[in-house]
């Protein structure tokens, strides 16, 4: 149960105290989006300093994706079950420690190690944050709104991050480690006054044990080996085997879960239509642009010979557009619903990233690289609060941690897969010998951004299936995803 901080309220008007709320929650959200931008551009300062090869390099990255990625269904079901704010605070916590440790460390086991323990907090807070709104603010377009400046608060702090990283690292790496700790206090204090209090579940099946280790052990073990498939290689022996077992683990999974009387996971909520939708929309949707990020970066910085800071200025009108729509992408959830948006900020997204194909060695900013983020960033402006919006839409109180945690698990899980497939396109690619042409290097790329292309492109089709007429009356309600008026605002069935 939640604290009533939420009463009917005349013309829409929040009160403080719930801006307050609302504004904790952002904060961590804020910050684990921040954290992942920012590290890097500080990665060859960090390998410099400490001696790290390039190898271990990618661990401070992939260290954060394990512990996020891996944890995410264990961190959502525990908001349900031990109760959502002391989860978020707990984790919170942990966070800011972590962070601390980070940007004290002098060797590069410790700072790994500190890296995968803020994936992990970050699994709690990610899951337990967004069920703390979907609980807190009344389905419609309350909680629409919300949820926009929620969501578009991680997109700000992604492409602030990468700023914030070109200027700290300038003066010391360790600062792009240090910066998130005092902003993660700041936000446990003001969360220990304001958060509403939440009661543990209280479930006659206990604790689904068994569920949390298959789950949590299968999310680690797949995470752990999309990272690590490209330097293995997709078709040796290790991978294969990691991937038979990660499919032995989910199939044990999925048998628990339909047994255990209180499932980690309740796989009934996957029959929803508009659910499926949402979590490979999130799947596609993150995959894509992760993919994208890592291309451009890699093109400005090698190809165009752009600096760290000049390169994150580029993705700034992304970034911008995201944030100054973040009060005003509520409304226009209420009013064309989530299918819409989501089929509309995929085709933009697609549209961009075609664009995109067109880049040459010398670039016209204003011509090439400035529409395509335009595009990117409208497309991420509509769909991400939409995704948000349509998984959480018509599930019951109890289970807003488990959908949480669900699309979260989507959106790490989709950014390590395709991230990795990428990778490995871009790999195979390129150009063999010591000195590559920069017209070879460039043409590599271009299979890569094609990968992009139709992973969005699938996300777009995915999207469209939602935009189909019900012909059958009979068939029941379906579930209603956005509504712009409290009558039209009560929840409908699911049916499970």
């Amino acid at each position: 149960m939640t604290s009533p901080i939420i009463s009917p309220m005349s013309e829409g008007r929040w009160t403080p105290r719930l801006w307050g709320t609302l504004l904790v929650l952002c904060a961590a959200m804020f910050l684990d989006a921040l954290d992942v931008s920012m590290v890097g551009v500080a990665l060859p300062s960090i390998g410099a300093d400490l001696g790290l090869s390039t190898s271990a390099l990618q661990w401070i990255v992939s260290g954060y994706i394990l512990g996020y990625g891996g944890l995410l269904l264990l961190g959502g079901r525990a908001a349900d079950l031990l109760g959502r704010r002391q989860v978020f605070l707990v984790a919170l916590g942990v966070f800011a420690l972590a962070s601390l440790l980070g940007g004290l460390v002098d060797s590069g086991p410790l700072l790994i190690a500190s890296r995968f323990i803020k994936g992990l907090s970050a699994a709690f807070t990610a899951p337990a944050g967004l069920s703390i709104i979907t609980t807190t603010f009344p389905e419609g377009p309350l909680r629409n709104r919300a949820l926009a400046i929620y969501t578009t608060c991680g997109a700000t702090g992604y492409s602030m991050g990468l700023v914030f990283s070109g200027l700290l690292t300038e003066a010391s790496w360790r600062l792009t480690m240090l910066l998130p700790a005092p902003i993660a206090l700041i936000a446990l204090f003001v969360g220990l006054k304001l958060l509403p209090r939440t009661e543990r579940e209280r479930g006659k099946g206990g604790y689904d044990i068994p569920g949390a280790v298959l789950g949590t052990a299968s999310m680690l073990l797949l995470v752990f080996t999309v990272v690590e498939a490209p330097e293995a290689g997709w078709g040796s022996a290790r991978t294969v085997l990691s991937f038979a077992t990660v499919a032995v683990l989910l199939a044990a999974f999925v048998a628990v879960e339909r047994r255990s009387p209180s499932p980690l996971v309740r796989l009934g909520v996957l029959r929803s239509g508009p659910q499926v939708r949402a979590q490979l929309g999130a799947l596609t949707f993150i995959g894509s642009y992760i993919g994208f990020q890592f291309l451009v970066t890699l093109y400005m910085q090698q190809l165009l010979g752009w600096s760290a800071l000049h390169t994150a200025l580029a993705f700034l009108p992304a970034g911008a557009l995201v944030a100054l729509s973040a009060t005003k992408v509520g409304a226009v959830i209420d009013r064309f619903g989530t299918a819409r948006l989501m089929v509309l900020g995929f085709a933009l997204m697609v549209t961009g990233y075609v664009l995109f194909l067109r880049i040459d060695l010398d670039p016209g900013y204003a011509a090439v690289i400035l529409p395509t983020m335009l595009l990117v960033g409208s497309g991420f402006a509509l769909t991400f609060p939409s995704l948000n919006v349509q998984a959480t839409n018509g599930v019951d109180e109890h289970e807003q941690g488990m959908v949480s945690g669900l699309l979260n698990t989507s959106v790490q899980v989709g950014g390590a897969i395709f991230l990795a497939v990428v990778t490995a396109v871009v790999t195979a690619n390129s150009p063999e010998g010591g000195n590559p042409s920069p017209q070879a290097v460039l043409d590599s790329y271009r299979p890569g951004l094609v990968v992009v292309t139709l992973i969005a492109l699938a996300g777009l089709l995915i999207t469209l299936t939602g935009l189909r007429p019900r012909r059958d009356r009979s068939a029941g309600p379906s579930v209603v995803v956005a509504k712009s008026t409290p009558q039209e605002a009560e929840r409908v069935a699911v049916r499970d």
